[in-house]
């Protein structure tokens, strides 16, 4: 067929692009090689209009062991000779038109990202954003996704411990599907995604490839359109069986010492993996696509190289080393076949039946190499005139709080996430600690370590919508600020930057913006950004979506005695909220939910003042002078005294600040605070700390024996507190007449 620019428009190629293409490789590209250009250029695989922003991040830090994008994900020094593998990235597209596939095969991808390296992973976590629950559509994204994270993991065999979940309309026809995964590895026996020395054989090993998730990096690279369930062939169909095998043959076969080089085959499949693999290792590669294994007859040469079927792998052995590798995937029962070879030419040769139907150069394919790389215009969006006009004087105070708690702790943004959390499996692996002790961030052993890991995903994209840069150092400072809560130290970032289309001058201009909020919170706690991944064109013809830019962070806890939970121990302790109260009801639960105002500011956030709350935190824990600590959030005041209250039945009495409004004293957002509860014995020593620091604290009352009173006005037990915020969820789903849609999975 005859290749012009209209081809390459039909595979989201410009014409720029078209001829830059021509020139790279001094002709015509034929219909396989333009195929595999329009998915290695497309945004999910080159980070064509972000990957310059993204090199102002803070990529370098002392317990860093790879730099950010130098391997499939990121790796940090915990001690004792052990390395942490953590990374997260998005499955957004695929789960908005078949969700249990599409947040399945996302949380298989990400696991392999961190098995690739020789890690094994201990942990999940999740970041996900929905529409409105009341709306069937909602309901019928929310089961399936839950279900195939669910079912994915829990067959993998991978605990999920920990993660977050709102509902915005913006996110009724995009949802947002983060997965983030957390493993261990023994420091020095890394594998590199590299392939290197000529003649070395390439192995492809793991599930046969078919015809699913076809295009699916390009797919993932345009807006959500009414006809976006056309696309149904680029959702990958992933079997978390098959990946369990797969983990264990490649954990097996690297402890040989045969393998070079090893990469999974995600977005864009084989054209991707042995691009980036030759790239990295200034090499190129001759493959026999024909002996590739297939699940179906007469693939397509761009078939198969586009094909995003799951659980696969490719490898580069050592020449001489073949039957070492055939006979641990035979044991495994897994298909391992050699397709080709290392060359020296830093070209891509790929076969079929003996005939040359594609040649490539690697390196003009890949991001950091011959792709391309742009800034695009923005502009500072009309909306935040309407954010900068909103005036706190027009909302009156209403006359019954604690009706206004009664609503606000069965929204579904704060209510209980038990619906969902109680689908995944927490124990697997036994790694998992303080399940009946609730803590901000999630607590795991460090296995084979006698550390302890916090994890911990966050972002209020409602914050970052109000104000892009303040909002991604929120997302930052929340992060490091469970990771202290828990009793840990934090390590290292993973970011999944979910925004609109970046041709859109607004959207660019929140990507921009809050990448330097990141950035300079990131300097700030000492959290390097590892790696992650960006997501664009999460819009609808309605719009975007809130700009989310998903923090995923890892903590370290040298002892696990000494991690910290968020739960009231004993009646009688004292309760204190270190930060100062405001009268600030920006972008809160209270005022976008009750009130509904969409328009306001971000709260009050100080990048210096947050940090100083951290350390002082960090150093009461450290004295064991606290019994809990639990950071305000989503909700305010009254939320995070009610959450700690939960675990142990215990109430609280407090008086408010008379100097602040009841209502941002309440419920307000303001951030950097943190409600502790100290023994009656520690009462004097800490009012002493306090009072010669420059950290602001306030007492505020007491922990009940059940009872819940506000300037000793009796709101009930925290048991009929308990009752709200648990069913709420479930109770809402169950009265909508889709509830056959919930359970029909």
């Amino acid at each position: 067929m005859e290749i012009t620019v209209s081809t390459a428009n039909e595979l989201r190629l410009t014409a720029e692009e078209f001829e830059l293409i021509k020139q790279k490789i001094g002709r015509i590209p034929n219909f396989n090689e333009l195929c595999c250009f329009s998915a290695m250029w497309s945004e999910h695989c080159s980070y064509k209009n972000s990957i310059k922003w993204l090199k102002t991040l803070p990529r370098d830090g002392e317990k860093m062991l790879v730099k950010a994008g130098e391997e499939n994900a990121g790796l940090m020094d915990i001690g004792d000779g052990y390395g942490v593998v953590f990374k997260i990235e998005s499955h957004n597209h695929p789960s908005a038109i078949e969700p249990f596939q599409g947040a399945a095969t996302g949380v298989g991808g990400i696991h392999r990202d961190i098995f690739t390296m020789g890690a094994r992973p201990i942990a999940s976590l999740n970041s996900l954003r929905f529409g409105n629950l009341t709306e069937a559509k909602t309901q019928h994204l929310l089961a399936g996704v839950v279900h195939g994270i669910g079912h994915y993991g829990n067959c993998f065999g991978v605990p999920t411990v920990g993660g977050e979940i709102y509902f915005e309309d913006c996110y009724h026809t995009n949802p947002l599907v983060n997965a983030m995964s957390v493993g261990i590895l023994k420091n020095g026996t890394t594998i590199s995604a590299t392939a290197e020395g000529k003649g070395n054989p390439v192995f492809f090993v793991g599930s046969a490839t078919g015809k699913d998730g076809i295009g699916g990096a390009s797919f993932a690279s345009a807006n959500i359109t009414a006809d976006s369930a056309e696309d149904l062939p680029a959702v990958q169909v992933g079997d978390p069986f098959q990946e369990k095998k797969l983990l264990e043959a490649c954990l097996e076969v690297i402890e040989t010492g045969a393998i070079v080089g090893m990469q999974d085959m995600g977005a864009a499949g084989i054209i991707c993996s042995t691009a980036e693999m030759s790239a990295k290792g200034n090499s190129g590669m001759r493959i026999d696509l024909d002996k590739v294994p297939m699940r179906q007859q007469n693939m397509k040469t761009w078939e198969l190289l586009l094909s995003e079927s799951q659980e696969r792998m490719l490898m580069v052995v050592l020449k001489g080393r073949e039957a070492e590798v055939l006979e641990i995937f035979e044991k495994w029962d897994l298909p391992c076949s050699e397709i080709g070879e290392v060359t020296d030419d830093g070209l891509l040769k790929f076969y079929m039946h003996g005939t040359l139907e594609a040649e490539l150069p690697a390196y003009e394919l890949v991001l950091g190499g011959g792709a391309p790389q742009y800034e695009r215009e923005y502009k500072e969006p009309a909306y935040l005139q309407k954010i900068k006009a909103f005036d706190i004087s027009t909302i009156k105070v209403p006359a019954d709080l604690k009706a206004v708690a009664e609503q606000l702790i069965q929204i579904p943004n704060i209510a209980s996430k038990r619906w969902v959390y109680t689908q995944y499996d927490s124990m697997v692996g036994a790694g998992t600690v303080g399940t009946n002790a609730p803590s901000d961030a999630a607590i795991v052993v460090a296995k084979p370590t006698n550390k302890g890991l916090a994890l911990t995903t966050d972002c209020n994209s409602r914050y970052v919508f109000a104000d892009p840069y303040k909002g991604a150092m929120i997302a930052v400072a929340e992060a490091a600020r469970n990771i202290v809560c828990s009793g840990a130290q934090p390590l290292g970032v993973t970011n999944c930057l979910n925004f609109g289309n970046p041709y859109n001058p607004e959207v660019y201009y929140q990507f921009v913006n809050a990448i330097k909020g990141m950035g300079e919170a990131c300097i700030k706690f000492d959290t390097p950004v590892t790696g992650g991944n960006v997501s664009f064109y999460n819009q609808s013809p309605d719009g975007p979506v809130y700009p989310t830019p998903t923090i995923g962070m890892v903590g370290l806890l040298e002892n696990l005695n000494d991690a910290m939970t968020m739960d009231f121990k004993h009646t009688g302790d004292a309760l204190y909220l270190i930060g100062l109260s405001r009268d600030d009801i920006n972008s809160s639960e209270y005022l976008h939910k009750i009130h509904s105002v969409e328009f306001s500011p971000a709260p009050h956030f100080e990048l210096e003042e947050e940090y100083n709350l951290q350390r002082a935190v960090e150093k009461l824990i450290k004295e064991k002078l606290v019994v809990s600590a639990h950071d305000v959030s989503e909700g305010g005041l009254f939320v995070t005294l009610t959450e700690s209250g939960f675990n142990n039945n215990k109430g609280f009495s407090i008086d408010t600040n008379k100097l602040v409004r009841t209502d941002a004293y309440l419920f307000g957002e303001a951030q950097s605070r943190v409600v502790i509860s100290v023994a009656k014995e520690n009462v004097a020593a800490i009012e002493a700390l306090f009072n010669t620091s420059a950290i602001a604290f306030e007492k505020l009352g007491a922990v009940t024996e059940g009872e819940i009173k506000i300037n000793g006005d009796n709101w009930d037990t925290i048991a009929d507190w308990k009752i709200k915020y648990d069913n709420a969820i479930g109770n809402l789903l169950a009265g909508q007449e889709s509830e056959q849609a919930l359970t029909a999975l």
